[in-house]
């Protein structure tokens, strides 16, 4: 279904087009975004749209690399809340991993699509090297962490933890069996797992 014209200030038709690639991917998939698709559900003609992004493989990345930021500043923010209420920083930090992923599947599955995005986009790479370097930074403050600079076996463990469980949760055998809150029920009980060997192997 079309959406009626969506209103928006000057100046902000790029991520219009960036919302409306949302909500044709999470309908239909990803593969079911075009740019005049997505200039018809803003409602512009696609010249306007194409003055902004020269191709769907440009709009894609422009997708991913807002997918990326707003990751890096969703795990950011769960390890300042986590200080604040003084709450396990590991606990939260990997609930807020997996509870965007839930929240916005689209986006998740966008951020590593390397076969539709131009991989080497200034702005992609610095948004994936952003978020890559606050995971190495103890995955986002919530490990001991003795190289920021590096990816420790610690960090490795528990990203492709909640990365893989994320990716259960809505593509694999999980997508439709599991509510959301069952979801992040089973993300809390495989932290509390994952917890004991993480923390007693990074500390020093």
């Amino acid at each position: 279904m079309v959406k009626k014209r969506t209103s928006y200030h000057h100046g902000n038709l790029a991520e219009s087009l960036l919302d409306a690639v949302n909500g044709i991917a999470e309908q239909f998939g990803i593969e079911a975004v075009t740019l005049r698709g997505c200039a018809k559900q803003v409602g512009v003609s696609p010249s306007s749209a194409f003055r902004h992004y020269t191709d769907k493989r440009a709009l894609l990345t422009a997708f991913a690399t807002r997918a990326l930021n707003q990751l890096t500043v969703v795990l950011s923010k769960a390890h300042e809340e986590a200080a604040q209420q003084n709450r396990d920083p590991l606990m939260q930090v990997g609930l807020a991993y997996v509870e965007f992923a839930v929240s916005h599947p689209a986006l998740f599955r966008a951020m590593w699509r390397e076969e539709a995005i131009y991989t080497q986009d200034p702005n992609y790479v610095a948004a994936s090297q952003a978020l890559q370097s606050q995971i190495s930074a103890g995955f986002a403050g919530s490990l001991n962490d003795h190289d920021p600079d590096a990816l420790s076996d610690e960090e490795l463990l528990l990203w492709s933890s909640v990365h893989g469980l994320a990716n259960l949760f809505i593509d694999g055998n999980l997508h439709s069996a599991l509510s959301v809150y069952e979801r992040l029920k089973k993300t809390e009980n495989l932290l509390k797992i994952l917890q004991p060997a993480l923390v007693t192997a990074a500390d020093p």
